[in-house]
């Protein structure tokens, strides 16, 4: 408990969480707003319809895990980090934590407010939390934060470099998989596999999909999730191992 609050204290002293917080709630929420509000008057919005945007927040709260794992590595802090605390396994499960717990806190506000914002611009839909696929819609951003945070620190652990860990997540999650699905014969079928697309099956986002005729995916909601996470901890758990053998 005490490596929870050392942790929670060194990484909430500095800007970044705030600001990477704030952006990410902002930003999910405006461009839920423009998403189902440029929906048509006559289309029919689902509950997973409005959490369409939840993708921008979570690569808002990457950028956020992979710069608080990466800031362990920079010499100064290396050094009272890993004073306090020789082992690194210890210290490493301790920043996942805490980072993995706020960004699920930050998706369920992105969830929630999501629903709430699309409930005010369509009226007129059915937006009504009746079914577990609505709750899970609504409230499964949360688990998929957790597990984009969980991914953040796996991939800054692995590079170490702060802008080599920040370009190869911004050009896979904003370029590389929007691009894969241009690929001739097989782009779809090689997008439908995609991390952060998977992690997206789980709570909605049926415009996108529907938009780019993908037709019937591989897997199904649940399995996307559990497909997500176990990139996500397999990630994490290399940037573990090859952080011990590195500081043997």
């Amino acid at each position: 408990m005490s490596l929870l609050r050392a942790e929670r204290i060194k990484l909430f002293s500095t800007r970044t969480p705030w600001i990477c917080t704030g952006l990410a709630i902002v930003a999910s929420l405006a461009f839920t707003i423009a998403l189902v509000g440029l929906n048509g008057e006559q289309a029919d919005v689902t509950v997973g319809d409005t959490q369409g945007a939840g993708s921008l927040g979570r690569t808002v709260m990457l950028v956020f895990a992979v710069l608080a794992a990466t800031s362990e590595f920079n010499w100064g802090t290396m050094r009272t980090t890993f004073q306090a605390v020789p082992k690194r396994a210890p210290a490493l499960l301790a920043k996942v934590t805490v980072v993995g717990v706020w960004c699920g806190l930050v998706g369920l506000v992105v969830g929630f407010g999501s629903w709430g914002v699309g409930m005010l611009v369509k009226p007129e839909a059915n937006l009504t939390l009746a079914t577990a696929a609505d709750w899970r819609s609504v409230a499964g951003e949360g688990v998929v934060f957790l597990l984009t945070g969980v991914l953040g620190v796996g991939v800054g652990m692995l590079l170490r470099s702060t802008a080599a860990a920040l370009a190869v997540t911004l050009v896979w999650t904003q370029l590389v998989e929007g691009l894969t699905v241009l690929i001739p014969g097989i782009g779809h079928h090689l997008y439908v596999w995609m991390p952060m697309f998977a992690g997206q099956q789980f709570v909605g986002g049926s415009l996108v999909t529907n938009a780019l005729s993908l037709g019937t995916l591989p897997l199904g909601p649940v399995g996307y999730v559990l497909y997500f996470a176990a990139i996500c901890f397999v990630l994490f758990g290399a940037g573990l191992l090859l952080t011990q053998r590195r500081d043997a």
